[in-house]
């Protein structure tokens, strides 16, 4: 099995100023598909950050590298197939799934991010 980075950077951002705003949470639940990032039990919501670059996103973060291109291409496509396989999984179980994109936490873009986060979850 490989071992997937947790506890990255744009995950402590988002975690840390849910917990301020008094959101209890689960984080990496191993008993989900996926392994969830962050899994809000009492909302029926689980949150995945995604790194533009290893979930392919398309923003300018997501840029193919120049050599060995096909190798990652491939890598990148089977990410984005996982993260489907494993969304498609938890909304089957009766979850609502949102995902946040690393380029969505910069500081302009934050405050809107978790405003529209807040609004999913109560939702």
């Amino acid at each position: 099995m490989k071992n997937f980075q947790k506890n990255t950077k744009p995950e402590i951002v988002v975690r840390t100023i849910l917990f301020k705003k008094g959101y209890r949470f689960k984080i990496h639940d191993k008993k989900l598909p996926g392994k969830p990032d962050i899994v809000l039990p009492k909302y029926n919501t689980i949150i995945n950050i995604h790194g533009c670059y290893w979930h392919y996103h398309g923003c300018n973060r997501s840029s193919i590298p120049k050599t060995r291109t096909s190798y990652w291409i491939n890598k990148l496509e089977n990410n984005k197939k996982r993260d489907f396989q494993n969304k498609r999984k938890l909304l089957r179980m009766g979850w609502r799934v949102v995902d946040i994109w690393e380029c969505t936490l910069k500081k302009k873009d934050l405050k809107n991010t978790i405003n529209k986060l807040e609004r999913m979850i109560a939702a």
